[in-house]
């Protein structure tokens, strides 16, 4: 076959989940590929983040964000400026008139089961532009065998259009620290003040992610810990959102009397974000659906004991390297914390096991399975 040229839609680079997936997928496609012709669309700011990568990659600026409607005509007009052999659409947000051939990846469902429109009407639209973006592809790729059956049952998609390729934790987090990274970790806690022992959680805090019941179960957790003499001043920190645009979960903080108890630091930078994943007694995330989950992932490759739920693709990706709870009981995920927590040789084995789980993605292998997919969807094979 010649060389293909192959576009792929960067503009959520920069953001959270969403951006390590077109990050880490552009620079290991970036080191095994050298015959085809790549072009990342991207918007003005992201041009650094796109730096350094070899001369069959190119990047092209277009402004126009992905929720923008008029999108939805300007974006294919603009690809096909580009002149593709195949577009990588890599969330599916597809424009209603995407040129053809394209692939697209589904990270999850969510959007359609768990965000509560205020107009029926707008669901509606939701779930015909997903549904359609989907059926128009040429491939589908499924990030976990859980996304697979709900590409298959809510989708619609004929099982041999789709196809599953794990996500993997960014080598960041797998790549062994140097000699001065304790120093580093320990003027980072101290910028941010931290000097007690502290639960994590790191994602965005949306309906299915559960925080409020994490906050809850934090109290009981801590409630049972008062007379520790290691964890009787425990705090809970949550990196990647910020408090004030989610007044329900700051209600639960309220009501479980835990105001002083719990920080909400928002976004981080990723040397910040691998050391608080270090530096914590455990990570919790007790998310009651996810599409893969990579946060207990990163958790395990940089060495804390995980307590995860035990539904959806949590289970299947980390296998049996975490404590697996009920999101649903705020009391189950209380004794998952506390076991993560109290027990010592639980802990050294959750901590062993959990390297050995993170090291069992990879982002060079998921890169060849989807450059085979490129190489299928620009075939025009069925």
């Amino acid at each position: 076959m010649s060389p293909l040229h192959i576009v792929i839609d960067a503009r959520r680079i920069r953001d959270f989940g969403i951006g390590t997936y077109i990050r880490s997928l552009v620079h290991a496609l970036s080191v095994i590929d050298t015959e085809n012709r790549y072009t990342l669309v991207s918007g003005p700011g992201d041009v650094r983040t796109l730096s350094g990568l070899p001369e069959n990659f190119r990047t092209s600026i277009y402004s126009r964000r992905d929720s923008d409607p008029l999108d939805h005509v300007l974006f294919p007009m603009y690809l096909r400026g580009l002149s593709p052999d195949l577009v990588h659409i890599p969330l599916n947000r597809v424009p209603l008139l995407m040129i053809q051939p394209y692939v697209v990846t589904v990270h999850d469902m969510a959007n359609l089961l768990f965000d509560v429109e205020r107009s029926k009407l707008r669901m509606q639209l939701r779930r015909f532009r997903f549904r359609r973006g989907l059926a128009r592809a040429s491939r589908v790729i499924a990030v976990s065998e859980a996304t697979r059956r709900d590409v298959e049952g809510l989708g619609g998609v004929a099982p041999h259009r789709i196809r599953r390729v794990y996500n993997a934790p960014d080598p960041g987090f797998l790549a062994p620290g140097g000699e001065d990274e304790p120093e580093n970790r320990r003027r980072i806690m101290e910028r941010y003040q931290i000097d007690y022992p502290f639960l994590l959680y790191a994602g965005n805090i949306r309906r299915h992610k559960n925080v409020p019941r994490l906050v809850e179960a934090f109290a009981v957790a801590r409630e049972g810990l008062a007379g520790h003499p290691l964890y009787q001043n425990l705090r809970l920190v949550i990196i990647g959102d910020t408090l004030s645009q989610h007044p329900a979960v700051r209600q639960t903080v309220i009501r479980s009397r835990v105001e002083h108890l719990v920080r909400f630091l928002g976004f981080v930078p990723f040397e910040t974000l691998r050391c608080f994943y270090q530096s914590a007694a455990a990570f919790v995330f007790p998310s009651s659906y996810e599409g893969f989950g990579l946060p207990p992932l990163e958790a395990m490759a940089c060495g804390a004991p995980v307590v995860t739920s035990n539904v959806s693709s949590l289970p299947e990706v980390v296998g049996d390297a975490a404590i697996l709870v009920n999101p649903e009981n705020v009391f189950d995920i209380a004794r998952g914390i506390k076991d993560a927590l109290l027990d010592e040789p639980l802990r050294a084995e959750l901590v062993r096991r959990g390297r050995e789980q993170a090291s069992r993605f990879s982002w060079d292998r998921a890169a060849r399975q989807v450059l085979e997919i490129y190489r299928e969807a620009a075939a025009g094979r069925d």
